[in-house]
């Protein structure tokens, strides 16, 4: 494998779309409406549809609000991280009780996506230390994320382990009924 993790960009939004289109949605196509767009989106669910979740998540990309980081093996998308400053994410910031200071800086990471033949293979991890790295120099108290608490598959874990977060020192600081809030102090 040459695994290569690129932020995503303008330049790599046909990648971005072919990795939904046609990897994620194979897999599972109930999430087929999703593109990553779901924390993004306000509306009503039901007036959500698969065309203008794509059409949103190009319009996005376009304008550097859709942000995370792109895995290839070679020049082939095999995963997806979103990874972005919280405020960007309208449905978080509507629906969610997870902002306990408004002042915070906080980046949240709200899904990892793995191609089913690259799972369990250390890739979301090398993704979180490389969102930490670059993200570290950036204006951020702090890293957020929202593990589900109980055990699931590979891809229904798709907002990443509780146990990945722990091995980077990602604290508990809010507990619901099926999920954490966690949280790393950025240095």
């Amino acid at each position: 494998m040459d695994i290569k993790i690129r932020p995503l960009t303008k330049d790599l939004k046909d990648d971005y779309l072919f990795f939904f289109d046609n990897i994620i949605f194979e897999e599972n196509p109930d999430r087929a409406k999703c593109y990553c767009y779901d924390y993004h989106f306000t509306g009503d669910v039901e007036t959500c549809t698969r065309e203008t979740s794509r059409s949103s998540v190009i319009n996005l990309i376009n304008e550097n609000m859709l942000t995370g980081y792109l895995v290839f093996d070679n020049d082939k998308p095999i995963g997806w991280c979103n990874a972005n400053n919280r405020l960007n994410y309208q449905r978080l910031l509507k629906d969610y009780d997870y902002v306990d200071n408004p002042d915070d800086k906080v980046c949240s990471i709200v899904c990892f996506l793995i191609h089913p033949d690259y799972r369990r293979q250390g890739i979301a991890q090398q993704i979180l230390e490389k969102i930490i790295m670059d993200y570290s120099n950036k204006d951020y108290d702090y890293f957020e994320a929202y593990p589900k608490k109980k055990e699931l598959s590979c891809e229904g874990n798709f907002k990443g382990p509780l146990e990945l977060y722990k091995r980077f020192d990602f604290k508990i600081t809010k507990e619901y009924d099926d999920y954490y809030v966690m949280r790393k102090i950025n240095k």
